[in-house]
């Protein structure tokens, strides 16, 4: 159970999130989050934007009844949290560039890997891509923990990333989105391992259920706890 210390609105039906919670939350993991007794039955996967020892942050988007109520909550308002769960962002303290590709609420794990990657190693550059179908959130926070921050609304912000230009990508947002991004890698011939967060629907978070199973090169696998990062070629690459 953790405490609520802030809740914003930015608006297009974003929030973000700030909970009191001692925590070691990795860049790519998840929550399951939950402020409400017994319907909806399942608890809500919430990538992690941002996590210190003492708070962990959420970025989410009210898309159905159980974000609706997770928006409702105010400062000192109790919330379970569950986590952190599953295999997060990979260690790529040896690239010297790094793109993070983001669509929709898909941008909210890219703070926090942006951001351990530039601590991991001050010298590598680290450019981050946005992509928003209508007004766009917090750019300002985006742009101080990176290079060089794109941003495209409306558009498909894949047509802005050169894939030869990179060591590693690292993406997350619509499947659709990042099915072209590995598309794109593979056209331009880039050595550049290419690494996808997966936003399967999920219901324990642990892998218990096999609702989340995603289908890979290796047979199915459970995003909660296999990934929620794979490589690219392992979900795309299966025709």
């Amino acid at each position: 159970m953790g405490k609520v210390q802030s809740n914003e609105a930015l608006g297009e039906g974003f929030y973000l999130m700030r909970v009191e919670e001692k925590n070691n939350a990795r860049m790519g993991q998840f929550y399951m989050l939950r402020a409400w007794e017994t319907y909806p039955v399942l608890s809500r996967p919430i990538s992690v934007y941002d996590a210190d020892e003492e708070s962990v942050s959420f970025l989410y988007k009210v898309v159905g009844k159980g974000t609706e109520l997770l928006a409702r909550l105010q400062a000192g308002d109790e919330i379970t949290l569950d986590g952190a769960h599953g295999n997060g962002f990979p260690d790529l303290a040896d690239k010297k560039r790094i793109a993070l590709v983001g669509g929709g609420v898909g941008i909210a794990p890219l703070y926090l890997a942006a951001k351990t990657y530039k601590k991991e190693n001050p010298q590598c550059i680290v450019d981050i891509y946005l992509g928003f179908s209508g007004k766009t959130v917090l750019t300002e926070e985006f742009e101080s923990v990176c290079d060089k921050l794109t941003v495209n609304v409306g558009g498909f912000v894949t047509d802005d990333i050169d894939p030869a230009a990179y060591d590693a990508i690292v993406t997350c947002g619509p499947t659709v989105m990042m099915k072209v991004l590995y598309n794109k890698c593979v056209k331009s011939r880039t050595a550049a391992p290419l690494y996808v967060s997966m936003e399967n629907r999920m219901a324990c978070g642990i892998g218990a259920c096999l609702v989340c199973s995603c289908r890979t090169s290796d047979g199915n696998r459970k995003v909660c706890k296999d990934g929620p990062v794979f490589l690219g070629s392992e979900v795309f690459n299966i025709e």
